[in-house]
């Protein structure tokens, strides 16, 4: 069985832009994992096999109920993952074969997850 280790571009990318928040911290803990948290909460980890699912993701944080509306918009892009979907979170999936992450949109689910997660002082920093 091949051990999914997910496209080191992506993963660097997805760095660069999780740690360009205010105050955003890796956790690399649990590799090939890699989670990004503010302030000691998550607000996004990128996961290779995660729960068994054979994908590789990066979960966020949503508003109540938006992590459906996402998952409905586009299921194979989206999912609800295992324990976390009740508190909001959806996974983001990022190497469906022919469909390369959209990075604008990436950028926009990242940032909407750090201003959940964030406490309001660096919320206010990003204008």
């Amino acid at each position: 069985m091949a051990i999914l280790v997910g496209d080191p571009a992506v993963l660097v990318r997805l760095t660069g832009l999780c740690l360009a928040l205010p105050d955003a911290a890796a956790d690399d803990t649990q590799p090939p994992h890699r989670g990004f948290r503010v302030s000691k909460k998550s607000f996004a980890y990128y996961a290779v096999d995660g729960h068994d699912t054979g994908s590789v993701e990066l979960g966020l944080r949503a508003e109540p109920r938006d992590n459906e509306i996402l998952v409905a918009s586009d299921p194979a892009r989206f999912s609800l993952p295992k324990y976390m979907a009740r508190f909001g979170w959806v996974n983001y999936r990022l190497d469906l074969p022919g469909r390369p992450p959209d990075w604008d949109e990436l950028g926009e689910l990242v940032l909407d997850s750090y201003r959940i997660q964030a406490p309001k002082r660096l919320v206010r920093l990003l204008g």
